[in-house]
Parts: structure tokens; C-alpha cells; sequence
């Protein structure tokens, strides 16, 4: 596969009670770890908001393209995404919830461009089968 583009950042301190940046300097953060795992949900953020928000942006542009390519619009549409930390019998995972919003058009379409996204969405594909991803979508 040809590379088109790579993050590159570094991590400092203690993982997730660190300092997370990347070479570009458009990132630089501190890193906290949330009260629900035990930390002290200090002012930084953490690994699931990033991933958070992340996942909807590369979603919202696959959103975007699904629609191109079906000539219809999607102006005003929103992701909201839910990444959960889990803890379970073998260890902890990750869970993730999309809800798509798409004002003005019809139900039935906006679930065939989620699902179309869902399938054209790099977040998507490299997670699909590893993660629990659960789509909703709305037209309001």
C-alpha cells in the first residue's frame, strides 16, 4: 500500500498519567487518567477521548464521501461518539458507539450511508472485528 500520511507523536511520564505530543507540535497534551480506572481525573485528557474524537472525524469524512458519491447532501451532520474502557474477565477492551444525525433526508438513506461509511472508514475497517462498534443514526 502507498503511505499517504503518518501521525507521529511521543508519550512521556507514566502512559497515562503523562504527556502525550506530536512532532508537528499541533498537539500537546497532558494525560490523566479518569476516576472510573482508578486516577485522580486530573486536567488532561486521556486515550479514549482522544480516540473519541478521532474515530468520528475519520467517520464524518467517510460520511461525507458516501454522500458525494450518492449526490445527495449531508450539510448539518453530526457524529457523536462514545468510546468506553471495559473491564471484563480476560482483561479490558474497548467499546465504541457513533450516532450520525443527518437533518433532511430520509431515514433509510441515512442508514445506507452509515453503513456505507462504516464500510469505507479506515477507524472502521481496522477495527472492525477487534472492538464492539455499534451505529445509531438520526435525522434530527
Amino acid at each position: 500500500m502507498k503511505v499517504l500520511y503518518t501521525a507521529e507523536a511521543t508519550v512521556t511520564g507514566e502512559g497515562r498519567k503523562g504527556h502525550g505530543s506530536t512532532n508537528d507540535g499541533r498537539l500537546d497534551t497532558d494525560l490523566s487518567v479518569p476516576k472510573g480506572v482508578g486516577g485522580d481525573d486530573g486536567p488532561g485528557t486521556n486515550p479514549e477521548q482522544l480516540f473519541a474524537v478521532g474515530y468520528a472525524a475519520c467517520f464524518h469524512g467517510a460520511l461525507k464521501k458516501m454522500a458525494r458519491e450518492a449526490k445527495v447532501k449531508v450539510d448539518g451532520s453530526t457524529i457523536d461518539s462514545k468510546v468506553s474502557l471495559r473491564s471484563g474477565d480476560d482483561g479490558l477492551d474497548i467499546a465504541v458507539e457513533l450516532h450520525v444525525t443527518v437533518p433532511g433526508l430520509p431515514e433509510e438513506e441515512v442508514a445506507k450511508l452509515v453503513e456505507a461509511a462504516h464500510q469505507f472508514c479506515p477507524y472502521s475497517r481496522a477495527t472492525r472485528g477487534n472492538i464492539e462498534v455499534t451505529l445509531t443514526s438520526s435525522t434530527a
